[in-house]
Formats: structure tokens, sequence, C-alpha cells
């Protein structure tokens, strides 16, 4: 089915949002926890799917949703209607700081996207979200962040959360290594494989990990300045432990000692 055509506008600076203006029957699809908040005359329903194939039956629906748990994603989609008269809006949040990326899918090779598997953020319905595993054997043994990833296909709108800054290069049969969790999106014209990040002495105290994605071809790649896994570590100090052995002389060496 061809996707909904809706109006959107991404509101803020660091901390975004998305608010969609849909027309009467319009349709928004999204991650389960992802609304801010909608007017009057927008109803919703978590469904099954993401809708984008209103004729398959249960067993399709469930294959589709099946695939979802791979990636630790819920089993539903909270789907958004404008069930009034004239537009309504319905808002969406990212769920940590960062950047909102819409794009349409009908300007993307193949009309196809390929994301990290917690990047997608909301759609017009019509939109197929599903994964896809990535079978270079680097990625799969060595890449855990990037073995699983999403696949958005259609010819509407979607929207992809980054963390940080957003950052879109643009390579010409040209080469680019990237941390793994710093990839937002590619194209499909994108080779993605993960490889080492160099000699054993630059894995271990290199500190910027073991392994690299090794993006290469022509086409379009989004990379993300703070992933949500970095986000973690650099908050991790400041967790309630902390608070405890701040006035202490021995501080983090104050673990050692306990029982």
């Amino acid at each position: 089915m061809r996707a909904h055509e809706i109006d959107y506008k991404i509101i803020g600076q660091s901390i975004q949002m998305v608010e969609v203006e849909l027309d009467p029957q319009e349709t928004v699809i999204a991650e389960a926890g992802a609304m801010l908040y909608m007017e009057e005359g927008i109803q919703f329903e978590t469904k099954m799917g993401d809708g984008s194939n209103p004729t398959s039956g249960f067993l399709g629906k469930l294959k589709q949703v099946g695939s979802r748990l791979l990636t630790g994603e819920s089993l539903f989609m909270t789907h958004f209607t404008n069930r009034g008269y004239g537009k309504q809006r319905v808002a969406f949040s990212a769920p940590y700081p960062g950047t909102i990326m819409a794009i349409d899918l009908d300007n993307v090779y193949g009309n196809t996207l390929i994301t990290q598997k917690d990047a997608f953020l909301a759609a017009a319905l019509g939109t197929s979200v599903s994964i896809t595993l990535n079978k270079k054997l680097g990625a799969g043994f060595f890449g855990g962040e990037g073995f699983i990833l999403s696949k958005l296909q259609g010819d509407g709108m979607v929207f992809v959360h980054a963390g940080g800054t957003l950052i879109e290069r643009r390579l010409n049969n040209e080469t680019i290594r990237v941390d793994t969790g710093c990839i937002v999106a590619f194209e499909t014209t994108i080779d993605y494989d993960i490889q080492s990040a160099g000699g054993l002495k630059s894995m271990v105290f290199g500190g910027e990990g073991m392994f690299l994605a090794t993006l290469r071809g022509t086409g379009r790649v989004w990379l993300q300045s703070m992933p949500i896994s970095k986000l973690v570590q650099a908050l991790a100090p400041y967790g309630g432990n902390q608070t405890r052995e701040g006035g202490s002389v021995l501080g983090g060496l104050g673990n050692l000692f306990e029982s």
C-alpha cells in the first residue's frame, strides 16, 4: 500500500520532538511509549505489526512481529489515526537527548533505509518496519550493535532518532570507518562490515573499542555523536554510590574494601 501523506514539524534543538499533522483518516505508526501528546480528534490503537500489508493474515503478522523480538522491541506498534474533522496533531519525543531526522523514503535508493535497531521513532502508515541480518562474519561475531539492523521500506515519511548531533556523509566510492555505535542509518548501496581496530596494543589500550564498522560504496550515511551506550557510560560515574564515596580520600578505591 502507498504510505499516507503526512505533514510534520520538528521542534527543539538538543532534545527534539516531532509534531505530525494528520488529515482526517490519516495514520502514523510509532514505537510504544514514543507519544508525547495528541489532540482531541486523534485515536490510537495498539496493533500487531506495522499495518503496511493489511491483507496479510494472522500468520503473516506473527512472522513480522516475531522478527522484532530479535531486536528487543515490542511485539506491538501503536497506530494513531485522525478520527475527527479537520487537521489534528500528535507529537512524539525521542527516548534520550539528540536529533530527530525526517526522511522521505521516496527519495532513498530502492525506497529502503537500513538503521540501527533502536533508531526508528515513527512513520507514515504504509511503511514496512522489519529487520535485516548483516551476513558478514565480522559483524556477526564481533559487532553486536550492528549485526541485527532495522529495515524501513516504503514511499512515505519516516522519523529516525540520533543521539547527540546528527551528521550526514555522502560517500562517492569511498570508505569510512566508524565506531559501531555511532551509525544511525545508511542506504542499501553502502556495504557494511565490522573489522578489528588495529594491532593488539591499539585494541587493548586505544580506548576506541576493539572493532570498528567499515562503510564503503556510493550513497548516504548518517552518524550520531552520542549513542546511548556512550551516554550511559558517561553518566555511570555519577551514580548513587559515587555520592557516598565522593568525600572519601580513597574515592573509587573504597570499593575494594566493601563486603
